[in-house]
C-alpha cells in the first residue's frame, strides 16, 4: 500500500532522512519506533504532503504522491493524527471531529454515519460531545484527534505519538482501540516510543535513528533484539 524508496529530506540545509526504504502492505500494523529527533514526524509529514523530499520514490497505491498538496493526500486516503492533538480548544467536540470531514461536508448523512462510528469506538466522548475540547483531559483529547482522522475515512492512518503524555491505563485504553481500528480494515502506520506497547499491538515495526533506518523485523524480532529493549523498553 505504501512505498518509500530512497527518500531523503531536508530542513533547510540539515539533512533529517536519508534513504529511507519503508514499506506498509494494506492491513497491516506496522509500528515507526524512535526517540524524539530521530525524524519520525518528518517522515509522516512527507508522507502527507506537509514536506517536499529531496529525493526518491513516494507511492500510494501504486500512484506518487511527490507533489500532491495535504487536501489530494487525504482525499486519497492517507490521514494523519499529529503530534501534540492539534484541537481547536475553543471548539466542541462534536465541531472539531466534523472538521475531518472536511472532504465530504456537504454529505450530512454520511459525516452522521461517520460520527456513530467514532462514538461507538469512543463512548466516553458522547457525554462531551457539546463540551469544548480545551476542557477534556488529554486522554480524551487524544481520542477526539484519532476520532477527527478517522472522520476523513483513511485507508492509511499515521498515528504520531498516540500515547505521549497519557497515564498507562489510558495508553492500554488507546492502543486496545487503535487495534480494533486496523481489524476492521484501515491499514496503520504507528510512530511511538512506548515500543512495548506498540509492538504488543503491532504486525511488524523499522527504527529509526538519526533519520536512518536501523533496524526492522517482526514484532517478536525487535522484543528480542537486545539493543532495543535496553533502549526503548528497559531490561
Amino acid at each position: 500500500m505504501l512505498v518509500l524508496k530512497d527518500l531523503t529530506v531536508f530542513h533547510g540545509p540539515e539533512r533529517v532522512l536519508q534513504s529511507i526504504n519503508l514499506t506498509v502492505e494494506a492491513g497491516e500494523l506496522v509500528v515507526l519506533l524512535g526517540a524524539n529527533g530521530a525524524g519520525k514526524s518528518t517522515l509522516f509529514h512527507t508522507v502527507s504532503g506537509l514536506v517536499k523530499p529531496a529525493e526518491g520514490q513516494l507511492h500510494f497505491n501504486g500512484k506518487s504522491l511527490i507533489g500532491k498538496s495535504p487536501a489530494q493526500v487525504v482525499a486519497g486516503g492517507v490521514v494523519q493524527c499529529a503530534e501534540g492533538r492539534m484541537l481547536f480548544s475553543q471548539m466542541t467536540v462534536q465541531d472539531n471531529l466534523k472538521m475531518g470531514a472536511y472532504s465530504y461536508k456537504r454529505n450530512k448523512k454520511a459525516i452522521a454515519t461517520q460520527l456513530d462510528y467514532v462514538y461507538e469506538l469512543f463512548p466516553d466522548l458522547v457525554q462531551k460531545r457539546n463540551a469544548s475540547a480545551g476542557s477534556l483531559s488529554g486522554g480524551q483529547q487524544q481520542m477526539v484527534a484519532i476520532g477527527r482522522a478517522l472522520m476523513s475515512k483513511p485507508k492509511l492512518l499515521l498515528l504520531d505519538e498516540p500515547s505521549l503524555g497519557l497515564a498507562p491505563l489510558i495508553v492500554e485504553q488507546m492502543f486496545s482501540i487503535i487495534k480494533e481500528v486496523n481489524k476492521e480494515g484501515v491499514t496503520v502506520l504507528l510512530a511511538e516510543q512506548n515500543a512495548y506497547a506498540a509492538l504488543s499491538i503491532s504486525t511488524r515495526g523499522y527504527v529509526l535513528e538519526n533519520g536512518r533506518l536501523s533496524v526492522e523485523g517482526t514484532k517478536e524480532d525487535l522484543l528480542e533484539n537486545e539493543e532495543i529493549r535496553k533502549a526503548y523498553i528497559g531490561a
